[in-house]
């Protein structure tokens, strides 16, 4: 026997579709309807009919195994055979995260090819695996921020059990597991939630249409919808953290902010799995306020992911002054992202002719996840070129090396620790051609921002622009490639064995830099990160150079010279003092 609920507030009539009946559903309190149907159970077909409409999935559904315009599908949730009992995440500000796309990580481009490379990132020092959003979506290939079936793990990539392999896999080698969640916007090819409820508003405009309603009339029902997806993630696919898609873009005008309401949630459900729990956001608003505790007036998310120093990095070492770049490109840049959290704290940007920001000091650094590339980063460009791309191998070492020593958590995006030769585009498989046709010609507009010859970009619909996103596993063999990932996993190593390089307390980072001659230094503790970015050898000054010893260097030196160190051209050398 099943119990199918659906919430349709203003339908007259709702029936469900099952095994070929069609059986009336009685209403409840709330807008919502039910029925019991004796035969149905895990692994039944079942759709919605509302008021003798042709029948829709539910906006729930736990399966969509025929695509997000077919039927959905009962999951019975206690049938999977777990093996990670007793699990617990290592924590999230001692981690190294990665970002992957399940359809382009592996060949297979499914959770169980997945499974077949984790051993690389446990090898590498990974404790952190970041899925970009797995939520069904419309077509054979995405990014997933265009997911409609928010419930529903994408049949392309496994389906629920595949999910749960990955996550079962993950925890057998020690990885923990978080999922990028898309809370501010649904795709609009197969999106039937508005012909259910009121979840979706005009008052507010958004970049993807209307709004999604999380403070008009009918909204409480909305909020628990998101909330109970949350939840659900969590809760019956053992994952151990979300990261909240471009907060910035959720609009609430509610006394009790959506965030807020969701943070608590999630970790409301702590003592009951037995786990600690991770909440991540993406936030364009540079407010340090999102992941500060509930007791000192912040949302209560976990960390967030840093922007401003991915773009001050990325200017600095690219030399990109385009779009948003323009805002960033000078030394100093890095710096006070570095000793202050952000760069942007409440300064004017000529980028968006406004301040910017709020301060983030006295904010631990922990609470930010750093980066030097990422899936918008390097996707958002009209060719998908990742940093190895775009730079010198020196300055690819150095940014690696800036990120794994930094106050923040370090993220890495698939591949990015062999400079994989692959790029990463922004794809999709909409069936429609007036959507596709409005996508592809929306890429065209967005990036003549950046001056790029929109003949340049490659037609996110093609085939080809997926595939040559694809990981190519073979190459990490190459020489190149062997070294990059052996450069990745000392600091890794060195980061994880290193105190002062764990410590995530504001004020604990102190930067000197030339911005002239091109070189800084990060000091964390008795630990010391010498940059050379100059394109000629550097004496960089310190006090007592005959006490450093060497911990990690690429690029030729360090060399103790009266009252200096010197250093080669786009070098990077770690030092720590004799009494480190």
């Amino acid at each position: 026997m099943n119990r199918f609920r659906v919430w349709a507030p203003s339908a007259r009539t709702v029936d469900v579709e099952v095994s070929g009946r069609s059986i009336a559903m009685e209403p409840v309190s709330g807008g919502w309807w039910t029925v019991e149907v004796e035969d149905a159970g895990a692994g039944t077909d079942y759709a919605y009919a509302l008021d003798g409409t042709a029948a829709l999935p539910d906006p729930r559904s736990p399966w969509q195994p025929d695509g997000v315009h077919a039927p959905s599908r009962v999951v019975d949730h206690a049938a999977f055979s777990w093996s990670d009992r007793g699990w617990s995440a290592p924590p999230l500000s001692s981690g190294v995260v990665y970002e992957l796309h399940v359809g382009t990580f592996s060949p297979e481009g499914t959770f169980d090819g997945a499974i077949d490379r984790l051993d690389h990132l446990v090898d590498l020092g990974v404790t952190h695996v970041e899925l970009m959003p797995v939520a069904a979506f419309p077509g054979r290939w995405g990014w997933g921020y265009d997911g409609v079936a928010l419930w529903a793990p994408d049949e392309s990539y496994g389906g629920p059990d595949g999910l749960k392999r990955l996550v079962d896999a993950c925890h057998g080698r020690g990885l923990a597991v978080l999922l990028d969640v898309v809370y501010n916007h649904l795709g609009p090819d197969g999106n039937h939630l508005g012909r259910f409820g009121p979840y979706f508003t005009d008052r507010y405009v958004t970049p993807w249409g209307d709004a999604v309603n999380l403070d008009g009339p009918g909204s409480d029902e909305v909020r628990r919808f998101f909330f109970d997806n949350a939840r659900m993630w969590l809760r019956d696919y053992h994952l151990d953290g979300l990261r909240v898609d471009a907060v910035h873009s959720i609009v609430d005008t509610s006394a009790r902010h959506f965030l807020e309401e969701l943070a608590d949630e999630v970790f409301a459900l702590e003592p009951e799995l037995g786990r600690h729990l991770v909440l991540l956001a993406e936030n364009d608003r540079n407010d340090p306020r999102v992941a500060m505790p509930r007791e000192v007036g912040g949302s209560g998310f976990t960390a967030q992911w840093n922007e401003d120093f991915h773009h001050a990095l990325h200017a600095l070492l690219t030399g990109e002054r385009e779009g948003y770049y323009a805002d960033f490109g000078s030394i100093t840049d890095v710096a006070d992202c570095l000793e202050h959290g952000l760069v942007y704290d409440g300064k004017y940007s000529n980028f968006r002719g406004r301040r910017h920001g709020r301060s983030a000091r006295g904010v631990p650094g922990d609470r930010s996840v750093g980066c030097a590339q990422n899936h918008d980063q390097v996707g958002n460009r009209a060719r998908g070129e990742r940093l190895s791309h775009l730079v010198s191998e020196g300055r690819v070492r150095i940014a690696a090396a800036l990120v794994l020593t930094a106050p923040f958590v370090p993220m890495l995006f698939q591949g990015e620790e062999w400079g994989a030769s692959t790029s990463f585009c922004y794809f999709t498989d909409h069936s429609d051609a007036e959507l596709a046709a409005s996508v592809r010609e929306g890429r065209r507009r967005e990036f003549a921002a950046f001056g790029w010859d929109p003949d340049d970009i490659p037609d996110p619909q093609d085939g080809e622009t997926f595939e040559r996103s694809r990981l190519r596993w073979d190459e990490r063999e190459e020489p190149w490639h062997a070294e990059m990932v052996a450069w990745y996993a000392a600091l890794i190593r060195l980061r994880r064995s290193t105190p002062d390089l764990l410590d995530g307390d504001p004020g604990s980072t102190r930067v000197r830099h030339d911005e002239t001659e091109g070189w800084l230094v990060v000091e964390r503790g008795s630990v010391a990160v010498v940059c050379n970015l100059g394109h000629r050898n550097h004496r960089v000054p310190f006090a007592h150079p005959e006490d450093l010893r060497v911990l990690s260097s690429w690029g030729g030196g360090p060399r103790t010279v009266e009252g200096a160190v010197e250093v080669s051209a786009e070098s990077v050398a770690i030092l720590q003092t004799g009494n480190g």
